[in-house]
């Protein structure tokens, strides 16, 4: 403070800083709640509701992430990134032994399996997980399974190759 300069003349700096930012919160929709004051060695506090968030007491992480990944859209990504890397969770561990998740479009799961009869096994399943997907993920995040069977083999060997019926046009 300089000398001759009054408490009261000099703006506080903190102050001011401090009602910007409860303007913005108000803006934001936070509301402010009261602290608690001691007296006589009571202390008044508000009731305890479970589950509601008040300012700035802790909050589980889970709680804090849904409400972050809602507060952005985020659902349906996170719901993708849910089916693949819970899978052998959500289908059982004999199924993802032959069946992979290959991508994930709009609410399309493509699935490449490793043999014809683990296809048509899925194809079979197909009501059965997109019912299990529906209860574990949430509705509408899964509505189709589009089942790939086996690759076929490559016949194409070297930068070169000539046309034709491939293997089978080698004695004729």
């Amino acid at each position: 403070m300089l000398p001759g300069e009054e408490p009261e003349d000099r703006p506080d700096a903190a102050r001011e800083q401090l009602n910007r930012m409860r303007q913005a919160a108000q803006a934001r929709g936070n509301q402010r709640t009261p602290a608690t004051r001691r007296k006589t060695g009571r202390s008044r506090q508000t009731p305890f509701i479970p589950g509601e968030y008040v300012g700035r007491d802790p909050q589980g992480l889970g709680n804090v992430f849904t409400r972050f990944v809602n507060e952005r859209g985020w659902n349906s990504p996170v719901a993708v990134g849910s089916v693949i890397s819970r899978w052998e969770e959500l289908v059982g561990s004999e199924v993802s032994a032959h069946c992979k998740p290959e991508s994930f479009s709009d609410t399309t799961v493509q699935v490449r399996c490793d043999s014809t009869a683990w296809a048509t096994q899925l194809r079979l399943l197909r009501d059965t997980l997109i019912a299990r997907f529906d209860a574990e993920l949430g509705s509408g995040v899964v509505t189709k399974i589009e089942v790939i069977g086996p690759a076929a083999p490559n016949w194409r060997k070297g930068l070169r190759s000539v046309k034709g019926r491939g293997p089978r046009d080698t004695y004729g």
